[in-house]
């Protein structure tokens, strides 16, 4: 743990993670938030499942525009009008009873998501040396990881209490909060995009870029059915209360993952780190189907959180050496575009596969995609290359000169 504590020693680390994880937490709670209002004030399920995914589904197809404003404009005015701008939206959400104006803000609600963690990963380059960059994106993982954990935990809690109307408004206070503490912090006021190349083509014209893009389209569609699928096989069993057993080891196990991940020796290169975790990762996801709602899908997905979250790590490492410069938001962010679409589309499926078949077939669909992705990755290796690379010592000292310039003197 000695990384971590040099790295926590280093000035600015502590605040960014504190500033951004309010925030965080309220894109953790706002989904189970949304549900449980529509399903509150309509009486049906269906609806509220309609209400998260036209808020899911604008949140994906703009996090792309969202993430070239950043590269474009930097991250002091766009934060600064996104993150008032949902705050209110999720107040008026909660005012708000008629069932056609409650889908209509979810809709807007998406589009105005501020680009919190697509702003955070690009400043650690500019706090910490080269050498502490893979323990920074471990400990930025295990922030996002929290608080995916943390969020459903409270919005279920809360939107089940006696004022359930206090779920919406935690939400956005969080986000005011965090996003507002983001939008006035130093380092993210004084980040200035990227200048790219002369001649430099278009970032979905790089074949790295589009490798992982691909690789998101099938991640997309299996993770998508294994959300559905993990609650409906609960239900139909009728024990649904064992569907957050399940959510919770793996969202516990995802967090410890990411710390393994940041304490990985930086002797081994990030491309080969990410193949070896994303080869057990499928590995691991091949019993899926054979797994029942209690004990047996529980550890298997601790196991399947344990491994993920160390590959996260890896996988921001690699995107970080191949994206082209002048994408440092924008990369990520239509990323997750293609991702996040095509995840809404595997819920879609998945929901589908389990109403009219078995959840056991959409947990299958779950493990092909995932070796589909596998697939890609290990065919599409050599533009990859520039993540192989293991830093020298030379260039590590550079690196620390860097990231302790002026420009954070202030």
């Amino acid at each position: 743990m000695k990384r971590y504590r040099e790295l926590l020693a280093t000035r600015f680390v502590k605040s960014l993670i504190v500033s951004a994880f309010p925030a965080r937490m309220a894109y953790g709670m706002i989904g189970l938030c949304i549900f449980f209002k529509v399903e509150r004030e309509t009486n049906s399920v269906a609806i509220a499942g309609l209400a998260i995914g036209l808020n899911g589904i604008t949140g994906a197809l703009t996090a792309g525009i969202r993430g070239s404003m950043l590269d474009r404009w930097g991250q002091r005015w766009p934060l600064r009008i996104f993150v008032p701008s949902y705050a209110l939206l999720i107040l008026t959400l909660n005012i708000m009873h008629s069932q056609n104006l409650i889908l209509i803000v979810a809709f807007v609600l998406g589009m105005t998501a501020p680009p919190i963690n697509i702003s955070v990963r690009p400043l650690w380059i500019d706090i910490v040396p080269r050498s502490s960059l893979r323990t920074a994106y471990a400990l930025d993982t295990v922030s996002m990881n929290t608080a995916t954990v943390i969020g459903p935990i409270l919005a279920t809690t809360l939107s089940l209490s006696s004022r359930p109307e206090f779920a919406l408004i935690v939400a956005a206070l969080s986000m005011a909060l965090g996003g507002g503490a983001l939008a006035i912090h130093p380092v993210s006021n004084a980040w200035i995009p990227e200048k790219k190349d002369r001649g430099q083509g278009n970032l979905i014209r790089n074949k790295a870029i589009q490798l992982l893009m691909l690789e998101g389209i099938f991640i997309g569609i299996g993770w998508g059915a294994f959300n559905v699928a993990i609650p409906s096989f609960a239900t139909l069993e009728g024990v649904p209360w064992r569907t957050g057993w399940v959510l919770a080891s793996l969202g516990i196990a995802t967090v410890i993952g990411g710390v393994f991940g940041g304490l990985v020796s930086n002797k081994v290169s990030s491309l080969i780190s990410w193949r070896r975790i994303y080869l057990i990762w499928a590995a691991l996801t091949i019993p899926l189907a054979f797994t029942y709602p209690g004990w047996s899908m529980a550890i298997l997905g601790a196991c399947i959180g344990l491994v993920s979250g160390a590959g996260q790590v890896f996988y921001f490492e690699v995107l970080e050496a191949v994206r082209p410069k002048g994408s440092q938001a924008s990369s990520l962010g239509w990323i997750w575009t293609v991702e996040g679409t095509f995840m809404a589309f595997g819920s879609a499926l998945g929901g589908w596969i389990c109403q009219n078949y078995s959840p056991r077939y959409a947990l299958g669909l779950t493990t092909l995609m995932t070796l589909v992705g596998l697939s890609v990755i290990f065919i599409g290796w050599q533009r990859f290359q520039p993540a192989n690379k293991i830093p020298t010592v030379e260039e590590d000292l550079n690196a620390q000169l860097d990231s302790t310039s002026d420009q954070f003197r202030h």
